[in-house]
């Protein structure tokens, strides 16, 4: 479709009558990626913080993410798991040898790969813990859209709507370890945790919350659950989050960054929880050709252009800028906080909306969980120009914010 046809073509109107009312949506319509930059319907450029939702860890188009597609499709594009597969083996192959020998089952999505996590430990509970099979979450966690995750997601508006939920769940706290010891009980079969909760406003786990869960689940033969799917692939300037935190976990899940763009997820465990036997999971898609083919090139690629010293070092530099704005406007928004590049401001007057959405007509993708925080999760391959570029319009956004009736 020429670039004229694309513009004269109402996008938005046909969405609503073709597509179910899921989301709700900016007003652009986007139809060409580019590392950091996106380009919408009318020719508009944009600088990416969202990167699909931390998903675009190589950015936009990556050469190796196009070539490793390309070849696999001519090659083979899907095969049945009854079968051996060369591309989910190497992918699982590269994924042991960054998390310490785990072995790996592939799914479709972070929300299956939880699902996986939520089996493999109910299996553990009762094969080593007289059939417990209690999970305890954290509050404003989450963990993926189907049922059993939504149970296990600590945010209630993702849960209203779809009562009774299944039994099994509970949330405490965030950094709470006496409220996760309290809640503990013979039922209890797993702790599951971010390390760094993504959706629910970038907030990093203290180390002594995280080195305590990790004991309390041994003291207790518990397993404890990573959910990797935000923080994973090189986010936080290690290629997994915990790994920040000296200690590993028993059972890990990614997606999102996974195959920079790919749909795929991944369930990892230790040999403590390798329990899964012949016939206790499955999938049709997981660990597709293509999707694996794409994330061995993005693990390669992350190796060999050294992406997470990069996410480390443009992540203190932007800090370094949102400490600037939050002194500049400290009526609108403080609180700047996150690692590498996953970085996060609160909003003052639930304003992030209005933030976001002014930002997006300069030219910046911002994304605003409710109206009281800024989420920024760019791409690894992002450059100081980028993020100079990003300050200023932030900081032109934020002063047209400050002259509004409601940041008074």
């Amino acid at each position: 479709m020429t670039a004229t046809e694309l513009q004269q073509r109402d996008w938005a109107a046909l969405e609503q009558q073709y597509y179910q009312g899921t989301f709700k949506r900016h007003p652009i319509t986007l139809v060409r990626g580019q590392g950091t930059r996106v380009w919408d319907s009318t020719g508009k450029e944009y600088i990416d913080f969202v990167a699909g939702i931390a998903v675009n860890v190589l950015g936009h188009c990556h050469p190796a993410v196009i070539q490793a597609v390309q070849e696999q499709v001519t090659q083979l594009v899907h095969v049945s798991n009854l079968y051996y597969n060369v591309r989910q083996i190497e992918l699982a192959e590269q994924l042991a040898s960054l998390s310490g020998g785990m072995r790996s089952f592939f799914s479709n999505s972070g929300a299956e790969a939880n699902e996986g996590a939520i089996k493999l430990a109910r299996k553990y509970g009762r094969l080593h813990r007289n059939g417990a099979y209690e999970i305890i979450s954290m509050d404003r966690s989450f963990h993926g859209r189907t049922l059993a995750t939504t149970a296990a997601t600590g945010q209630a508006a993702y849960q209203a709507s779809w009562a009774p939920l299944p039994d099994g769940f509970k949330q405490v706290p965030f950094n709470d370890l006496d409220a996760v010891k309290q809640a503990t009980s013979e039922k209890t079969a797993a702790i599951l945790v971010e390390a760094v909760q993504g959706e629910g406003g970038i907030w990093p786990s203290s180390p002594e919350f995280l080195q305590g869960l990790r004991q309390w689940c041994d003291e207790q033969n518990l397993v404890l659950i990573c959910d990797e799917v935000q923080a994973g692939a090189g986010r936080t300037g290690k290629y997994f989050s915990w790994e920040h935190y000296d200690i590993t976990p028993d059972i890990v899940t990614m997606a999102k960054g996974l195959a920079g763009g790919v749909p795929i997820g991944g369930m990892l465990t230790g040999k403590r929880t390798d329990i899964f036997a012949y016939g206790d999971h499955g999938t049709t898609f997981g660990g597709n050709p293509i999707a694996c083919a794409a994330g061995v090139a993005t693990i390669k690629t992350i190796k060999e252009q050294n992406l997470l010293e990069n996410a480390t070092k443009m992540g203190e530099y932007w800090h370094q800028k949102l400490e600037t704005l939050c002194a500049k406007y400290s009526n609108i928004i403080d609180s700047p906080r996150g690692i590498g590049l996953m970085r996060a401001v609160n909003v003052k007057h639930d304003l992030a909306g209005e933030i976001a959405g002014r930002a997006m007509q300069q030219g910046l993708l911002l994304n605003a969980l409710g109206g009281s925080t800024l989420r920024m999760i760019p791409p690894l391959v992002l450059t100081k120009t980028d993020l100079d570029e990003a300050a200023t319009i932030l900081d032109h956004t934020l002063s047209e914010v400050a002259t509004l009736p409601q940041a008074q």
